[in-house]
């Protein structure tokens, strides 16, 4: 397996959105904390990227062996086991590598943090593998968007802040603002899935999936624009209550502006296998504003405090 193979199996384009909530996360801990034990993130960093490369590539492997991505219907050129021939084996060795590795960054993780790191890795293993793994794939469901992103988004997140915060450098009864910050992430991330999967709606359909693209039909496409607008609202509320910095204000409005011409062509140009790549690339587009936007935010909140 040549190095371009590899990078296509893991679709490594795709790492964005991990890589984002883990730096938004970092910064939020930044923010609250003063500081954060950058030997044990920087290792959390590498175990995070290794789950989210073989959360892909098992994606890569099993979307093949089930006809989900067929030559008939599949148009990425990125999707080298339908295109390039590559063998399926490799996907899935692939991705049991990866996440052997992080495995065993994990478990030395847990031993210098805690055990409620080793509920949330498991947990994350365990969605990572079934959202395209086992008998019912989590991503054939009407709810593949949201454990999407409730995992990259929130789960992510809350793992970051527990590694940054450990031992008890924040009182528990703060707790409950972790995951509450984390929901414009994880609304944003799932728009981007539901983009990925009203364009793929016609190849699920011959796949016998029920997302929620399939069950809502053209309306599914509705919340591309519902949730990630729903994000930056809720950005605003929790900058007037003061938990995230007031610099958010402006974030939002700018982060709105600036993404509105990515939605705009999106629906310009309908959801189908052959307009996919750039709707994804419009919706990547808005995601990184979002996230731009939002890391200045917060480095401008901490500069201020």
């Amino acid at each position: 397996m040549t190095w371009k193979t590899f990078l296509r199996i893991i679709e490594i384009r795709t790492k964005i959105v991990s890589v984002s909530t883990f730096v938004l996360a970092l910064l939020a801990s930044l923010w609250v904390l003063g500081s954060v034990p950058w030997l044990t993130i920087s290792l959390l960093f590498v175990a995070v990227l290794a789950v989210d490369m073989g959360t892909t590539a098992f994606n890569t492997y099993f979307d093949f062996e089930r006809g989900v991505d067929a030559p008939a219907t599949n148009r990425e050129a990125d999707k080298v086991l339908v295109h390039n021939r590559v063998a399926p084996g490799y996907a899935l060795v692939t991705g049991l590598a990866l996440f052997a590795f992080a495995a065993v960054l994990g478990l030395f993780l847990v031993l210098w943090t805690g055990w409620p790191l080793l509920v949330m890795g498991i947990a994350s293993f365990a969605v990572a593998f079934l959202y395209s793994g086992g008998p019912k794939p989590i991503s054939s469901t009407p709810w593949g968007e949201f454990f999407a992103g409730f995992f990259l988004g929130t789960v992510l997140w809350t793992i970051v802040f527990f590694v940054a915060a450990w031992p008890d450098r924040w009182a528990a009864a703060d707790w409950w603002k972790v995951p509450l910050l984390s929901v414009p992430s994880f609304l944003f991330i799932a728009s981007i899935l539901t983009v990925n999967n009203c364009c793929d709606r016609e190849g699920d359909a011959l796949a016998q999936r029920k997302t929620l693209a399939i069950l809502w039909g053209p309306a599914a496409s509705l919340l591309v624009v519902i949730l990630p607008t729903l994000s930056y609202v809720l950005l605003a509320v929790l900058a007037f209550l003061d938990l995230v910095p007031r610099t958010f204000f402006v974030a939002v409005i700018g982060g709105l502006a600036l993404s509105i011409p990515y939605w705009r062509g999106m629906f310009h140009r309908g959801f189908s296998h052959a307009t996919k790549g750039p709707n994804m690339g419009a919706v990547t587009q808005a995601f990184l504003m979002y996230t731009l936007v939002s890391i200045l935010a917060w480095i401008s909140g901490i500069g201020l405090r």
